[in-house]
This record gives C-alpha cells, sequence and structure tokens, in this order.
C-alpha cells in the first residue's frame, strides 16, 4: 500500500482526523509549556545576575562601569548565548532593584516575558501601575506589541475608571476580570474619520481595520461579526459588532453610538443580550456582556442607567486620540482599591 493509498484509508476511517487533531494539540500544549519554563528560567536568571550586582556593589555610582565590565566579559565567555549586552545587563540590576522589596509582584515577574518587563520597566513609573500591565500581560496573554500598545492608550487608568454593573450582574470569578477587560474609554487613532461621521460608517471603517481594533479593545478577543443577525419570534434584530473574549469565555454585544449616551441605550442591549444568552451562547461560555460605545457620556447618567440592571452592561465612549480626558485626571480609585482589584487576577 502506498503512503498517499495508506493516508486516504486512514481519513475515510473516520477516526484518524480526530487523532491527527489531538496530536497536535498536545504538541501545541508542550511547545507552549517548553516556551514558559525557558522564559521562567531566563527572568530567573537575569533576576539573580541583578542581586549578585547589588550585593557586591560598593554604590550606585559605578551601576554604568560595572554593566560594561560585566558585558564584555560574559559574551566573550558564553560567545553563543546572546542577551548580554551592556544595556541588558544594566536593565537586570535595575529590574532586580525595582522589585526586590515588592512582594506582590516578585513572583509575577517571571510568568511575563523578559521583553515585556523591559518595556514596562521603561514606561511606568507608579507601582501599582507596573503590576497592573503585568498581571494584564500575564492574565491575556498580551503580545509586546499589544503591550505597548495597551500603555500608549492609557489603559491603566481607562480600565480602573471602567463604568460597568459587573459587581451585581457577574460571578464574583467573572467580576475583576471582566471589570479590567472592558474600559471606560476607547482610542481608535488608527481610523481616518472626521469628527461628522455616522454609526455605519463608524462601524465598516472598524471592520476595514479589523485587528487594530481587536488591538484597542485588548488583544484577546475575536470577531464574530458585524450586523449580527438575531430573530425572536419572527422578527430580525442586528446587534453592530459581537465579538468573543477568550478569556472570558463570552460573547460580547457593541453598540455604536455616534452621539452622546442615553438611558434607553441600556434596554436594547439588554434584550440583546438576552437573545445571545438564549439562542447562541453554548453551554460552557460565560453570560453575554454588553458594552455601550458612545462618543460621549455624563458618568452620572450612566450610573443611574445601570443600577438595577441584572444583564453585565459596560458604557464606554470612544476617542481617536492618545489623551485622558482631564475630567477624569485624579478620579482613579484609592491605591487599596487598587490592590484589592488586581489581587482578583
Amino acid at each position: 500500500m502506498t503512503d498517499k493509498t495508506s493516508k486516504n484509508s486512514l481519513t475515510k476511517s473516520g477516526n484518524y482526523p480526530d487523532l491527527l487533531a489531538e496530536i497536535k494539540e498536545r504538541i501545541r500544549s508542550a511547545q507552549y509549556a517548553a516556551l514558559k519554563a525557558v522564559n521562567t528560567e531566563l527572568v530567573g536568571l537575569y533576576w539573580d545576575i541583578g542581586r549578585m550586582i547589588v550585593e557586591r556593589q560598593a554604590d550606585a555610582q559605578h551601576g554604568s562601569s560595572i554593566a560594561e565590565q560585566l558585558s564584555k566579559d560574559l559574551r566573550s565567555e558564553f560567545s553563543g548565548i546572546s542577551g548580554f549586552s551592556r544595556r541588558n545587563v544594566f536593565y537586570m540590576r535595575e529590574f532586580y532593584l525595582l522589585y526586590r522589596k515588592d512582594e506582590r509582584v516578585q513572583p509575577l515577574v517571571a510568568q511575563i516575558g523578559w521583553s515585556h518587563n523591559l518595556v514596562i520597566l521603561q514606561r511606568c513609573k507608579d507601582p501599582l501601575e507596573r503590576e497592573f500591565y503585568i498581571r494584564m500581560t500575564r492574565k491575556f496573554g498580551w503580545s509586546k506589541n499589544v503591550l505597548i500598545h495597551q500603555i500608549d492608550n492609557q489603559s491603566y487608568e481607562k480600565s480602573l475608571l471602567g463604568q460597568t454593573n459587573f459587581d451585581q450582574a457577574l460571578t464574583p470569578a467573572l467580576r475583576a476580570q471582566a471589570k479590567l477587560a472592558v474600559k471606560d474609554e476607547y482610542t481608535f487613532d488608527f481610523l481616518e474619520l472626521g469628527e461628522d461621521h455616522s454609526e455605519r460608517k463608524l462601524e465598516k471603517a472598524l471592520i476595514a481595520r479589523i485587528e487594530d481594533f481587536l488591538r484597542a479593545m485588548g488583544g484577546m478577543f475575536a470577531l464574530m461579526g458585524s450586523q449580527y443577525r438575531l430573530e425572536v419570534d419572527g422578527d430580525e434584530y442586528f446587534i453592530d459588532l459581537l465579538l468573543f473574549h477568550r478569556r472570558l469565555k463570552a460573547l460580547v454585544a457593541i453598540e455604536l453610538k455616534i452621539g452622546k449616551f442615553m438611558p434607553e441605550f441600556v434596554g436594547k442591549i439588554q434584550f440583546y443580550l438576552t437573545a445571545l444568552d438564549r439562542q447562541v451562547r453554548q453551554a460552557d461560555e460565560g453570560p453575554s456582556i454588553g458594552i455601550i460605545l458612545c462618543k460621549e457620556k455624563n458618568r452620572t447618567v450612566v450610573e443611574y442607567a445601570l443600577h438595577d440592571v441584572r444583564k453585565p452592561i459596560g458604557v464606554a465612549t470612544y476617542e481617536i486620540t492618545r489623551t485622558l480626558p482631564k475630567s477624569l485626571e485624579g478620579q482613579l480609585p484609592s491605591p487599596k482599591q487598587i490592590s484589592r482589584l488586581l489581587e482578583d487576577l
């Protein structure tokens, strides 16, 4: 029997495709586990090098010269191993100094890549902000580019300012994760839209730049469809955008509004979420979540509109610039509240 005939015979048997799929998944799982183990060892190595430099260093003034000499000697001794540049050795020292007294964050840094750690070290000055991005990268599997995008677009501030009813509408197991997955404001600076655009034009522009859109949403979303059709008792209804959040394992319905938030928007998206939960949601998935995405909102009106709503809904705004509104500066939760929220990640 030829190899081709043998393969065709196996395929027709019905069991082989399932076997192949299972083995492929197992290989991918092993590859991921191996990469994760290598990363943990690498970050641990860099931590130890940083610690040894600090412990043997008389004062901080000689940090740069020590890094330069160590880099030269280590590259000479381990010529086949990358990662011992002067800059990288210097960062190992800074990395250890930054987290050596932070018992909350110390166990987490080895769970994300060294390149991710460097991005956070270089771009984030506040300890809670650093912890936020470390935990979010670990939890949602952000790539380095997604992490940079999230920091540039102030996801820390915009996530903590989010207006949702998740405290009353979701179980504790999902609450914190969902609150940090839905931001207060989304930045679509990749869109070339004027101030006067229709909801349909906004939707088409987002679909046309789908990769940028999903990255702006947080990098853990997959597109299920635009103008997603639902039928209820013979009548048709269409959701502007339907996404799926891979970590939450939940459908996310997005309603686009080019104007100001109005309380009646909540009733419409509640209806969509009920229909999704009854007709589309799979048995192993979480409750469907709604996001009303508006050009602007009054925070008090949103608070009132969501107060007694049972379906999980967030109300956010969108901008095509990167600036956090000045009216929201200084409104972040207290450090104690932020720490409590991050502990659930």
